[in-house]
């Protein structure tokens, strides 16, 4: 029987400095709220669902809530799985290759996560404030839809900013040849 192997040679055995060691506090700090809100819409959706089957009673907008809340909140979580590589690698022809060669692949990966992580966060931003200009608002609660677009924003800059950080810090991997 063969024993699991990490999903990447330094999984586990990152060391990173005071920025990478903030970044990721950051990271940790903004999944836990994501993770949060998410717990919060759960118990909305049960209370609305067992009340509109028991005794009539709906949670109002509880589906715009939803749908609005849960992009902020899944937004939340990229950062902190890019910086405990935690992304999706299909590894089945590179799992030969050298640690080194894997983190300079790893490396061209991360600075386009970080690059993808800006186009959104920019484009999300783009996006509010022409639905704030429109002044649009949601159908039941008349809620200002801008406000959680804008929410997402945080998210996908700080995935940004741990790409661009992990760039560096696999590169940097790659020239001293460890972790």
């Amino acid at each position: 029987m063969q024993e699991p192997q990490a999903p990447t040679p330094y999984a586990l055995k990152d060391t990173f400095g005071p920025l990478g060691n903030f970044l990721l506090a950051a990271a940790r700090l903004m999944a836990i709220v994501g993770g949060l809100i998410f717990v919060g819409l759960v118990l909305m959706s049960i209370i609305s669902i067992v009340g509109r089957k028991t005794m009539g009673f709906v949670v109002p907008g509880d589906v715009e809530v939803l749908q609005m809340l849960a992009a902020c909140a899944a937004a939340s979580f990229f950062p902190y799985c890019h910086l405990l590589h935690g992304d999706v690698k299909v590894d089945f022809f590179t799992h030969n290759l050298s640690q080194r060669t894997l983190w300079c692949m790893d490396a061209i990966g991360s600075l386009l996560v970080g690059g993808f992580g800006a186009l959104i966060a920019w484009r999300s931003w783009a996006g509010a404030m022409t639905v704030k200009d429109a002044g649009e608002t949601s159908m039941i609660l008349a809620w200002p839809v801008w406000i959680p677009q804008a929410l997402m924003v945080p998210g996908f800059l700080l995935l940004a900013i741990a790409g661009f950080y992990m760039f560096l810090h696999q590169l940097n991997m790659a020239a001293r040849g460890r972790p």
